[in-house]
């Protein structure tokens, strides 16, 4: 009789053949880069894209790779920190040409994006930005699809909802002294006046190394908003003002469009931070699907925790694939892969319902197809993790 012993180890055994079967079967490497901020107050945007990346290409790889065309490929992940600087944003996508790489992701903030542009469309690059300037989708531009919700798709929204369901009339906007959140200050104060609230404060700024929000953010309070919207905060900066604003007093709601860090905000702010809104990743435990679950698993045994912002960040890999496998000539001809942008779809194996598909959007903000069709998930932060306040689409 075999031991059971001698069964797990035969299992085992076979395990391990197989897996280097399935690395053996690979042709070729396919290389795919990140150029974005994983250090500094706004690490945690572009830390949750390369863990998503990684925690993928780890998974496809152990499958025996990707299969394009007649070929299957390993997937490898190429990254770059731009420490959140449009300088070194360049030098990381220079390094990608320089490797021959034609699909990246990132930067993730608005400066960095467009300065890697004229590098991008010189060295044949499509880049998926978390950056929000309309120019980068805009036609004559068509090298940069945006990798989630923008600002102004989910602030409109937010407003709203908060008017119907909250009772908000007067809202104040506070904003780091950068370019990337005074440009989504901007256009949350025109999409709050154009619902009709009264915006009673919208020059307010401070420097994103501030660490005493006092008085920043006492004549703001003193105002009485209904809502406090931090525009464009970095994931480490929003609970020192979430704590500053309570600590004043204010009692009304805060809001943000940038997507958060709940274990930065518990550690930060802690139960102050109760009721605080941020656009969160693009899935909610109602419409994720197995394969979600077992990403979020899969990433969580490999980092040792897990960032919602990667609901939405698990996207950008997938999409490159999937457009490269409906023309696998556009494996190193990023004109090919424009080609197909339009007619693209596939099975969105991140959502529940069988009928969603992977597809481009964004005809209506940028008059072509340069966005990912991702889930609009609006959260609301509750003792130390995110609740879904409500879900919506772009087109």
């Amino acid at each position: 009789m075999i031991s059971r012993r001698a069964l797990i180890g035969a299992a085992s055994a076979l395990a391990l053949f197989a897996g280097a079967h399935a690395a053996s079967a690979a042709d070729a490497n396919l290389k795919i880069g990140f150029v974005g901020v994983t250090s500094g107050p706004a690490a945690a945007w572009g830390t949750s894209n390369v863990r998503s990346m990684q925690t993928l290409a780890d998974w496809y790889n152990e499958l025996g790779g990707v299969k394009i065309g007649d070929k299957t490929y390993t997937i490898e992940i190429v990254t770059f920190d731009d420490q959140k600087d449009p300088k070194r944003a360049v030098e990381g996508m220079e390094k990608m040409a320089q490797e021959g790489i034609h699909y990246v992701v990132g930067p993730n903030v608005d400066d960095g994006a467009a300065a890697v542009r004229p590098v991008a469309e010189k060295n044949g690059i499509i880049y998926f930005p978390y950056a929000f300037p309309k120019e980068l989708y805009t036609a004559p531009a068509s090298n940069a699809v945006l990798g989630m919700i923008a600002n102004y798709q989910s602030g409109p929204a937010i407003y709203k909802y908060l008017m119907d369901n909250k009772g908000v009339k007067k809202v104040a906007f506070v904003a780091a002294n950068e370019s990337d959140p005074l440009s989504q200050r901007d256009s949350g104060v025109a999409a709050a006046k154009a619902l009709g609230l009264e915006v009673v404060a919208d020059k307010d700024t401070y420097q994103n190394d501030t660490r005493d929000f006092t008085p920043v953010l006492t004549p703001i309070v003193a105002l009485k908003p209904d809502l406090l919207v931090l525009s464009g905060v970095a994931p480490a900066n929003a609970p020192l003002l979430i704590r500053a604003a309570r600590e004043l007093g204010y009692e009304g709601l805060i809001s943000t469009e940038t997507a958060q860090d709940a274990k930065v905000i518990e550690e930060g702010a802690g139960e102050l931070a109760n009721g605080f809104i941020s656009v969160g990743g693009a899935s909610t435990p109602e419409i994720a699907s197995d394969h979600m679950k077992e990403f979020v698993d899969r990433y969580t045994k490999k980092f040792g925790e897990y960032n919602d912002e990667s609901n939405t960040k698990v996207y950008a890999l997938d999409y490159i694939l999937e457009t490269i496998k409906a023309n696998p000539a556009a494996i190193d001809n990023v004109e090919e892969f424009k080609k197909t942008i339009d007619s693209f779809e596939a099975a969105n194996p991140y959502l529940k319902d069988p009928n969603a598909k992977l597809k481009y959007v964004g005809s209506t903000s940028f008059g072509q197809k340069r966005q990912v069709a991702v889930p609009m998930v609006v959260n609301e932060y509750k003792d130390g993790k995110f609740e879904t306040l409500f879900v919506g689409t772009v087109d």
